[in-house]
């Protein structure tokens, strides 16, 4: 039997227009051990090199909680700096793949999203969810901090709004807060209203010029050329505090509720 830490998935798949879904899947409310983190960021990256892909929908799988972050397990298992740093250079990878990705990227968020589950939808370029996409950066609840996803949850939201969810880090903000924030460009009484718009826009896109569209989204991300070095620096700030003793007690806190 495979732990918490060995399951889930990605996969891809590409219609006849050109319209790419990636879907992530866990079975503890979509969150992320290294191995989704790393099949996550290297899907992205080749979906950005396929020539059939025009445009990319990012989601995950099920009907409630769209990702719960860091993978609790994993958090606890980490013993040294290096495999902490490797662990949240996870995180990094996939706000960078995505970035990088010459494709636009449309988010579905169905429901609520945490920590890193929040920088995912920052990093994507469009972004659709439901009314239940609230949101909360819960890492400083656990002695951490949204190190590695603030730079893209900044990016998008504004340095007040994101420094509201680190500080008050036990707090759920609403999907309505989210949106007038400018994380999401609308949201939606339910899943399915939300997926036609989200085939709707897809399908315009994937008509689209794609030069232009890898044009623009150079554009969008100008001033972040350094985000390789900052994210991997701030993968090892969280590296070093996962090992505090703080942090390993209020895992295991929050395990037990």
């Amino acid at each position: 039997m495979q732990t918490a830490v060995e399951q889930g998935t990605v996969e891809r798949v590409i219609n006849d227009k050109g319209i790419a879904t990636i879907e992530f899947f866990h079975p503890l409310s979509n969150s992320l051990p290294g191995k989704v983190l790393n099949k996550l960021a290297n899907t992205i990256t080749e979906a950005g090199k396929n020539e059939n892909i025009k445009v990319i929908i990012l989601k995950s799988s099920g009907e409630r909680a769209f990702c719960a972050g860091a993978s609790f397990d994993e958090l606890i298992s980490i013993n040294d700096l290096e495999t902490g740093r490797i662990f949240f250079s996870g995180f990094a990878n996939v706000i960078n793949a995505a970035r990088k990705c010459p494709k636009l990227i449309i988010g579905r968020v169905q429901g609520k999203a945490v920590g890193g589950g929040v920088g995912m939808a920052s990093a994507v370029d469009f972004c659709y969810a439901t009314k239940f996409a609230s949101v909360k950066l819960s890492e400083l609840a656990v002695g951490i901090g949204p190190f590695v996803v603030g730079p893209a949850v900044e990016r998008k939201v504004g340095t007040s709004a994101m420094s509201m969810m680190a500080i008050n880090a036990t707090e759920w903000y609403s999907a309505e807060w989210a949106r007038e924030k400018g994380l999401y460009a609308e949201t939606f009484d339910d899943a399915v209203q939300m997926d036609e718009a989200i085939e709707a826009l897809a399908n315009k896109l994937a008509s689209s010029n794609p030069e232009a569209m890898s044009m623009l989204k150079t554009v969008f991300w100008t001033g972040t050329d350094n985000w390789d070095t900052l994210l991997a620096e701030r993968a090892a700030m969280s590296g070093k505090l996962v090992l505090s003793d703080f942090t390993k007690n209020a895992i295991n806190a929050f395990k037990k509720k």
